[in-house]
This record gives C-alpha cells, structure tokens and sequence, in this order.
C-alpha cells in the first residue's frame, strides 16, 4: 500500500446554541462539501466489524494507541456508491484508506462468502480477507447518522457537525432502509468532528473554541454497541 497519510482528528460534544453559533461563521469561511444536498447536509449509513473478543471495541474503550476497525459505508440510500474502509489511529493519528465495492460483493462479505477476497487486486480487500479468516473478524452493528459537512483549503481541514446517531442494534442488514434503528445521542446533542494534516489555522482554532467545552475521544461505534 501507499505510504499512510497521518491526520490530526478534534472531536467535541456540542448543544444546539453552539452549533448554530458555529455554523453561521463557517459558512463565511468555508465551502461546503460538494456531496452534500441543498440543505448541505447527508446521510452515511456504516456497517461496522469486530472479531468475537470485541477486539475493536475494547480497544477504543481502553484507548489503544495503534488499532483500527473496518467498516462498510455508503452515503444518502446511494447503493451505487459503497466504500470497504479501513481507520486507523497511531499515536493519536488518524489515517482512513478505501476501496469502491459493488452491493452484490458486500452481500458477499456480509454473508461470510470471501474466499473471492483472496485473489482480489485491491490490497484492502485481501486484508480484510486475512482479518475475517484469520482473526473471525465479521460484521457487527449498523450506524446511522446525518452529516453536515465543511472544507477549509488551507492545512487541508474537514469540518463535520453529525447529527441523530442511531444504531442498528445488532443488525448487518445494511441496505435495509426499514431496519428498526435507536437514537443514542442525547436530544439536541451534536458531534463536532475536526480533521487536518500537519497544522490546524488560526482562523479555524478561533471557531471551534467553544466555552467550556474540552476534546472528547467519541466513536459513534463504541457508542452504538452499548445498545447490542
């Protein structure tokens, strides 16, 4: 694989008067993402795996320094459009690397039918082959949530405001879109998520500084398999 890009990830818990503060100013300094709707805004839809031991899970809870978690994610009930990702977390940094994949091979993948991950080209694919073979890595929960999303050039910053997470309890029907899901964030609770490479701008480092409010280690997975 290419040499891993490494970025820094803030994350905050916010209420409803800070979001509103703080999306009216970046939306004077910052695009929104071109795959957001009118509203700027869309929905992402995850399957997230873990092996028997709840390896990824207890790993984030006991705030490994290196580990990572699988996923299968697609975006606003596009099936045309579907990403195996892998994320990764080293010493604090962040990494996330992906491969397109068709509906009919995440069937595949989430029904336990892989040995066509073996002779893949696409080096995720073989690893997530040798993760789900070797270390019983399978799917766990669905994740479901809205993101409002912003791009800064500079420092090349992301900015995204999720919304309504909700799990999928211990479903993998993931192109279910009638899957009974439960809200877990609390009312009027939202997720700040900020992501840069080497240096975060002044300018951006003066919107996030919201009072009292200190860095959270949130993962909408962990937070979701407390209900299955």
């Amino acid at each position: 694989m290419k040499n891993q890009i490494l970025r820094h990830e803030l994350k905050y818990y916010i209420n409803m008067s800070d979001y509103f503060a703080l999306h009216q100013r970046l939306k004077v300094i910052a695009d929104s993402d071109s795959h957001a709707g009118m509203d700027g805004k869309y929905r992402v839809r995850s399957l997230y795996f873990d092996n028997i031991d709840d390896k990824a899970l207890r790993e984030k809870i006991y705030g490994v320094n290196n580990r990572e978690k699988f996923r299968i994610r697609y975006y606003n009930d596009d099936f045309s459009f579907i990403k195996v990702e892998k994320k990764s977390k080293t010493n604090g940094l962040c990494n996330k690397i992906s491969v397109s994949v068709t509906k009919e091979q995440c069937e595949e993948i989430i029904d336990g039918n892989i040995e066509w991950l073996k002779s893949s080209n696409k080096p995720l694919l073989t690893e997530l082959y040798a993760k789900m073979y070797y270390q019983q890595l399978k799917p766990k929960t669905l994740v479901d949530y809205i993101r409002e999303p912003f791009v800064y050039k500079p420092g090349n910053v992301r900015i995204t405001i999720d919304s309504n997470v909700k799990t999928g309890l211990n479903s993998k029907d993931l192109f279910n879109q009638n899957v009974p899901t439960m809200i877990t964030n609390s009312e009027g609770t939202v997720i700040l998520e900020v992501k840069f490479d080497e240096f975060l701008p002044e300018i951006i480092r003066n919107i996030i500084q919201i009072k009292n409010k200190q860095c959270s280690s949130f993962s909408k997975y962990a937070v979701c398999r407390i209900y299955g």
